[in-house]
């Protein structure tokens, strides 16, 4: 087995494209192994800013020897087809045999015999093709030369069991070769294998492994941050990219001005974070402190010194330019700056952004109704002004921060405290990992305008598509949801998304609003397997539940998923879906059988042995304790319900025959097992739950044990 190790170096990869590079090279350099039966290897992947970089263990030195069939034509085919065909065969070793193909007749059939060929010749061969499919974001051409690769390539390192490949892909020629850092070892550096490959870069200024520089940054700011009594802010993305930007990592510490500190902490954050790629650092208590780190590429010969101080004078200007929007901006009130959005459009579909603020302001005062502690008027100008502060100098600097500008702005022109909490929370949550907003206002803003949205772009006509979703619906669905669930609020969807939608006006008047609740629903339903999988829950116990009621309240859908997870996590749980689904087969299979449906109620007089007249008797009380469990919410105890019919069905299954000669007690007999599948139906369609214990379930559920 031999060792291969592939270097690709060329000019700045951006740091964002770094770790999907590794992925796809992982995958795309062990699928070219595979395919040519090189082996399954163990592959590393690395990066740099100027380096990609793949190391295999364990590849094949040369590919199996293999036999291969080629048909050829019929036996008895004309001389001519057999001449052609074993002209084909010229110059290669093989055998022929006569097959016997049940339509065709005789047939010829070589078998070729293919010498494995060696893995450098392979190599030598495929890399290329590999490199010119390699699935980069944005790719370029450079000088006159036709292939791309996502900067100028200047240099191929391949070596297989310390043996230079020779290939090449466009203008450049593989080899022995690599290259150190940019400033401090530039020049060309001849290694023999893996081990003495990263060494060398060592040596030469480079750390190799991503990680370990990502690693090298946080554990060096962290020591600064502690010399000086502060830490660090985490931000774990912002370390990933850093990791991406440098070869070499040199952390230094730099000072913010005092008079800066003024400014909103996520002003400066921002500032420094976007703009400038420094970390933050905070004191004890958790507030921002006037300190950054900056991570350079260079050990300079003054310690740092001058890039500390360059980076401190491009900060500072930065700053000034903030906290001269901080200044002029509030100047203006929020209100005053409502008739520009008149000028903004919103979607072309939807109209401008003033048209938005007024729904907005309507819609918060309607569902300030489901929101305990929500006033239905600071809702409401909430929603009026949550929008404005994206005509302020701040915000079109900084577009991260629309809604938190809005809110410093709200508190400083006197508005209340739950107004500017919700404005500068109402885009809450922006993610999985951010946290919703509690104050109720906030909550309420929150949901109105994702409300909104999704009911815009639904009545408009415009869904997620496949992997698309350009106005990230999904995400504003998911967020109404987390909402809802983690404030234990009961929104009715329904009467929520029919208020939304008239107050579009004219502009949907014709969209067929049933149709348009169905499909926001089913929307819904979809986003809710997503949120709950992260719960623990079962996308299929969503499906089963939905599919009977398909509920608008989703808390309440999400009480009733859960009793019905836990129930079916009890023995009785399980055995009773068993029984479920056999008496599902048995009626499916005489339906078949009999070209009809077997639905309605058993007659009572028919029911002949003991144990179906107490499981007749147990499913009409069971049937009326569960429908009235359900009508109170108490999904644990329709669940209970459920469960002691179990003694009835196990002794209905052990002693009953359903396929019994006289046809009238057969199918009286039929119509109980449908009884009993409509039971179960009164909780969730339960043949929408996947099995589990397929093995168990098709023992007991097939044709001949069931239908006794």
């Amino acid at each position: 087995m031999a060792e291969l190790l592939l270097e690709l170096f060329s000019e700045e990869i951006p740091a964002g494209m770094q770790r999907g590079a590794r992925e796809d090279l992982a995958r795309l350099l062990g699928a070219l192994l595979e395919e040519h039966g090189l082996g399954t290897p163990d592959i590393r992947t690395f990066s740099t800013p100027r380096r990609l970089v793949a190391v295999a263990d364990g590849v094949a030195e040369r590919q199996p020897d293999r036999v291969i069939e080629r048909r050829g034509p019929r036996v008895d085919a004309p001389q001519t087809a057999r001449v052609g065909f074993l002209r084909s065969l010229e110059g290669r070793d093989y055998r022929l045999e006569e097959r016997e193909d049940a339509k065709k007749g005789r047939y010829l059939v070589a078998l070729v015999e293919e010498r494995g060929r060696p893995a450098a010749e392979v190599l030598a061969e495929t890399l290329p093709e590999l490199l010119a499919r390699f699935p980069w974001p944005r790719s370029m051409r450079w000088g006159a030369h036709r292939v791309r690769w996502v900067r100028p390539l200047h240099a191929i390192l391949c070596l297989l069991d310390g043996r230079p490949l020779r290939f090449a892909f466009g203008p450049v020629e593989s080899g022995d070769v690599t290259y150190g850092h940019r400033f401090h070892a530039p020049g060309p550096i001849s290694v023999r294998d893996y081990a003495d490959y990263r060494e060398a870069l060592r040596r030469a200024y480079v750390m190799l492994d991503q990680e370990e520089r990502a690693r090298t940054i946080v554990e060096r700011a962290r020591a600064l941050a502690a010399a000086e009594g502060l830490r660090l802010r985490e931000d774990p993305e912002l370390v990933e990219e850093l990791a991406g930007l440098v070869e070499w990592p040199v952390v230094l510490i730099g000072s913010i001005e005092p008079a800066f500190m003024e400014l909103p902490p996520e002003v400066l954050v921002t500032s420094m974070r976007t703009h400038q790629r420094y970390l933050a650092l905070e004191d004890g208590d958790g507030r921002l402190a006037p300190r950054f780190v900056v991570v350079a590429n260079v050990e300079a010969a003054d310690g740092g010194e001058a890039v500390v101080a360059g980076n401190e004078r491009v900060l500072r200007a930065r700053l000034w330019d903030a906290r001269f929007f901080w200044e002029t901006d509030r100047r203006v009130p929020l209100e005053a700056r409502l008739p520009m959005l008149e000028r903004v459009v919103f979607h072309q579909k939807l109209g401008t952004m003033a048209e938005r603020v007024e729904r907005l302001e309507r819609l918060a005062r309607e569902l300030a109704r489901f929101v305990p502690g929500a006033d239905a008027e600071l809702c409401a100008r909430a929603a009026r002004l949550c929008k404005a502060d994206l005509m302020t100098g701040m915000v079109a600097e900084f577009p991260e921060l629309q809604g938190i500008m809005g809110g410093y702005y709200a508190r400083h022109q006197g508005e209340p405290e739950e107004v500017a909490r919700a404005i500068a929370e109402h885009y809450r949550p922006k993610g999985p990992d951010d946290a919703v907003p509690r104050a109720p206002v906030s909550v309420a803003v929150a949901l109105t305008d994702r409300i909104d949205t999704l009911a815009g772009f639904f009545a408009a006509g415009i869904r997620p598509s496949g992997s698309k979703d350009p106005f990230a619906l999904r995400r504003a669905a998911l967020g109404v949801i987390r909402l809802l669930l983690e404030n234990g609020l009961r929104l009715p969807l329904r009467e929520v998304f029919s208020c939304a939608l008239d107050l579009y006006g004219r502009r949907f008047h014709a969209v067929d609003r049933e149709a348009f609740l169905r499909e926001v629903l089913e929307f819904f339903a979809d986003r809710l397997v997503v949120s709950l999988r992260g719960r623990g829950l079962r996308h299929d116990l969503v499906a089963a539940v939905f599919a009977i009621v398909p509920d608008d309240d989703l808390a309440r859908l999400v009480a009733r998923v859960e009793a019905l997870d836990a129930f079916l996590a009890s023995p009785d749980g399980r055995d009773l879906l068993t029984a479920y689904r056999r008496a599902r087969n048995i009626v499916a299979i005489e339906e078949r059988r009999d070209g009809r449906e077997y639905r309605g109620e058993p007659d009572p007089a028919l029911l002949a042995q003991d144990e179906e007249r107490a499981l007749y008797a147990v499913l009409v009380e069971a049937e009326d304790a569960i429908a009235a469990a359900l009508v109170r919410e108490d999904f644990t105890g329709a669940m209970r319900h459920l469960a002691a019919i179990r003694p009835m069905v196990d002794a209905f299954f052990e002693r009953v025959r359903v396929n019994v000669e006289d046809p009238h007690l057969r199918e009286n007999r039929l119509l109980l097992l449908d009884r009993l599948r409509r039971v179960f139906e009164r909780i969730a369609d339960f043949s929408r739950i996947e099995d589990r214990d397929a093995g168990e379930s098709r023992d007991r559920g097939s044709d001949g044990e069931t239908c006794r």
